[in-house]
């Protein structure tokens, strides 16, 4: 199965299908069973089609994708930190990937459906038990489907590989950093653990702000060491220590380990 998913989601018309199908399912619970607000949109403006990372804290599983790729479709029809009518549904802009957990993808049914929407998934670089790092980086294979995805296209990873708030962040975003020396866009969310269940596909909360904000394209060394860019990353998505303990009523209780 996953190499059929493998196929089929590099096909234009089975993404925008995709698009449409949970993008009309998804619209009325981000806008009306819950309030959506979007800031930084107006860095989009000078972006290139490729060769942009957005790196963001993680919440859900689904939930915080689906909602970035509301937000790319909506602003590549001139919308501005808003959805607006779902229209963009008609032509979506699909040159998006995500970074997924392959195990994450491979669970049932939904997943593998989400896939097609452009998962790029990688094996995990710790067990998911207790987060311990088996290696350094992501798998070499991994790190080429990364960089491949970012020479004609948008892609959103999310560095700390799990949905429990202020976890440590992973090597690999960073080693791809230096490699492909891409626009990095960090991402803030908030609210979706309260109004989701884990998966991000049953709501828990009605009437939840849920709140994305684009930061301004980061200034990267990329000849700095990954340590340091890493650094750089956990700071900007405010996952670091420093962010621990600013604002305790909008921390996340603990989630498993997600995608």
């Amino acid at each position: 199965m996953g190499s059929v998913v493998d196929r089929l989601k590099n096909f234009k018309i089975v993404r925008k299908l995709v698009y449409v199908l949970v993008g009309s399912i998804s619209y009325p619970v981000l806008t009306i069973v819950n309030r959506l607000r979007i800031r930084g949109t107006e860095h989009f403006s000078e972006l290139p089609n490729k060769n942009v990372l957005f790196v963001s804290n993680h919440q859900t599983y689904f939930a915080d994708v689906i909602t970035f790729l509301h937000i790319f479709c909506a602003v590549k029809w001139g919308k501005k930190n808003k959805l607006g009518i779902p229209y963009y549904l008609l032509n979506p802009f699909t040159r998006v990937y995500f970074v997924s957990a392959e195990e994450t993808m491979k669970k049932n049914f939904i997943s593998k459906l989400f896939a097609l929407a452009g998962a790029i998934t990688v094996k995990r670089a710790w067990l998911a038990k207790n987060e311990t790092e088996k290696r350094k980086g992501l798998n070499p294979a991994d790190t080429r489907q990364i960089a491949r995805a970012l020479e004609n296209n948008w892609v959103i990873t999310f560095p700390q590989g799990t949905t429990k708030a202020y976890a440590p962040g992973r090597k690999g975003t960073a080693l791809i950093i230096k490699q492909t020396k891409p626009v990095v866009i960090p991402v803030v969310i908030q609210g979706f653990w309260r109004a989701f269940d884990k998966k991000g596909l049953r709501i828990k909360k009605r009437g939840t702000l849920l709140s994305v904000t684009f930061k301004a394209p980061l200034k990267i060394d990329y000849e700095a060491t990954t340590d340091s860019i890493l650094a750089q990353l956990m700071d900007a998505i405010e996952q670091s220590d420093r962010f621990k303990f600013q604002v305790p009523h909008l921390r996340p209780k603990e989630n498993a380990t997600g995608g």
